[in-house]
């Protein structure tokens, strides 16, 4: 099964718990829900009807169609207690249609609306699934992928017990591999324009915010390749030593000390070195 498939997997088994909590209102008679029916013959069409054309929609796949269902709930009947529901529903309904915005969108009203509900954590997890699906290449603008990786880190912060927690936690890390991608990707590019200093400060963010990345031993490599060309040596030898103690068998760490060797310099820690105190932290 794909990634995509897997998750879609997840939400729908947590939807259809949702759904059946849902259909379950239409089998009580306490006193909101005979005010609620009363109220429903005075409008367009009762809360059952739509519930039952939007699960038909469903059922055929038509997952643009039964979000509109669902928002009719919500629009016909919004002080009901399936307005509520109705509203998740309509949220995953969007992601199943490849509706990411849309989804994030009808989320956050369920979270502004409903904070302390029960399926709340559904509604986080769900929009940062939506936001984690727009994940795009490192060659294009990050900001959703900033987004996702935020309101996964809200996900684990808020519930770190459930299962929406323990699935988001394992995404966090693409995200900020991604994202420490992107710093790498301009980075690159500032010092193949002879900006040092510029890809200084790319690399930078790499090593003090992405640390648990597969981008690290080229963040350090491409530090040494800068500060040599700067003349900071102390700087260039701090990287490669720090890249040399922590990832010895990797071509950066090679190609560390052969820039180096240019000047007949061998890698040396420097402790006063923002890059060594950034490791030390971390370690």
């Amino acid at each position: 099964m794909t990634r995509a498939g897997k998750i879609r997997a997840f939400l729908l088994v947590s939807v259809a718990a949702l759904a059946l909590a849902g259909c379950s209102l239409f089998d009580s008679d306490d006193a909101t829900n005979d005010l609620n029916k009363d109220a429903a013959q005075y409008n367009e069409r009762p809360i059952d009807q739509i519930y039952s054309q939007a699960w038909t929609q469903i059922n055929k796949g038509n997952w643009d169609k039964a979000a509109a269902e669902f928002n009719e709930v919500d629009r016909q009947h919004p002080y009901s207690v399936w307005a509520r529901r109705a509203q998740l529903m309509s949220a995953f309904c969007s992601y199943q249609a490849n509706k990411y915005d849309d989804a994030v969108s009808t989320a956050d009203s369920y979270i502004s609306l409903h904070p302390g509900s029960q399926e709340v954590a559904y509604a986080f997890y769900l929009k940062a699934i939506a936001l984690y699906e727009q994940i795009v290449d490192v060659g294009r603008d990050q900001s959703k992928t900033e987004g996702a990786l935020v309101a996964l880190q809200d996900v684990v912060q808020r519930f770190p017990d459930t299962e929406y927690a323990r699935d988001a936690t394992l995404k966090i890390d693409l995200t900020e591999d991604h994202l420490a991608g992107k710093e790498m990707e301009i980075g690159r590019y500032y010092l193949t324009r002879g900006d040092n200093i510029g890809a200084i400060n790319r690399f930078r963010v790499v090593v003090d915010s992405y640390q648990t990345t597969p981008q690290i031993p080229e963040a350090l490599e491409r530090l040494t390749e800068a500060y040599y060309s700067l003349g900071l040596d102390s700087e260039a030898q701090t990287a490669a030593a720090v890249l040399g103690a922590n990832y010895p068998g990797t071509v950066w760490y090679q190609d560390s000390y052969n820039i180096l060797k240019g000047r007949n310099l061998a890698p040396a820690a420097n402790k006063q070195s923002w890059i060594y105190k950034a490791f030390h932290k971390m370690l």
